[in-house]
C-alpha cells in the first residue's frame, strides 16, 4: 500500500512565525481556561474598583472606563488573530479543492478512456454498428472551460484586495520568517 502524505501537515510545518503565533493565540483564547481567567480577572477588577478589598486602591471607579477599554482592545486583537487563522485555513482549503479538481479531471479522462475501450470491445464482440446517443455523449472529452466560464459569470468579479500590501509590510517587520506562499 502506498504511503500517504498529509497535505495539511506539510502546510502546517511551513507556516510563517506570525501564522504560528496567531494559531497559538487562537488555541489558547478558545479554551475554557482562558474563559475562566478572563471571568476571574473581570470579577477581581470590579470588586477591587468598587472598594470592597481593603488595602487596594480604586484605580478605575464605576463605570469602569479603563476596564471597558482593555476588554475592547482584547476583543479587537483576538478578532484579528481569528481572521488571520481563518484566512490561512481558507488558503489551505482552496489548495485542497484545487488538488481535488485536478484529481477529478484525471479520473474523468481515465474513465472516458476506459469507457471508450469497453465500447470498442462491445462493438467488435456483441453489436457491431449499434448506435447509442447517450454513450456517444459520454465518450466525448469533458470541456471544463465551459463550466468554469459559467461559474465565473455567476460569481461575478473578484473584489479588490489590499492583503498584498500587508504581506509586504509583514515581510519587512519579520524578515527572518519563512514564507509559505
Amino acid at each position: 500500500m502506498p504511503a500517504f502524505h498529509s497535505f495539511e501537515s506539510k502546510l502546517q510545518k511551513n507556516r510563517r512565525f506570525t501564522e504560528r503565533l496567531a494559531d497559538d493565540i487562537n488555541r489558547t483564547a478558545g479554551s475554557f481556561g482562558f474563559f475562566l481567567l478572563n471571568a476571574a480577572a473581570f470579577i477581581f477588577w470590579i470588586i477591587m474598583n468598587t472598594g470592597q478589598i481593603p488595602g487596594l486602591p480604586v484605580i478605575d471607579p464605576y463605570p469602569f472606563t479603563f476596564l471597558t477599554m482593555l476588554v475592547s482592545l482584547e476583543a479587537i486583537f483576538l478578532a484579528i488573530f481569528v481572521l488571520m487563522s481563518q484566512n490561512r485555513q481558507a488558503a489551505i482549503d482552496s489548495l485542497r479543492e484545487e488538488i481535488h479538481l485536478q484529481v477529478n479531471q484525471i479520473a474523468e479522462r481515465e474513465i472516458t478512456k476506459t469507457l471508450s475501450l469497453i465500447h470498442e470491445i462491445h462493438q467488435k464482440v456483441v453489436a457491431p454498428k449499434s448506435s447509442d446517443p447517450q454513450l456517444e455523449h459520454m465518450l466525448k472529452t469533458l470541456d471544463t472551460t465551459q463550466i468554469e466560464q459559467q461559474l465565473e459569470k455567476e460569481l461575478g468579479p473578484s473584489p479588490l484586495v489590499i492583503s498584498d500590501l500587508f504581506n509586504r509590510l509583514e515581510k519587512r517587520i519579520f524578515p527572518w520568517q519563512t514564507s509559505s506562499k
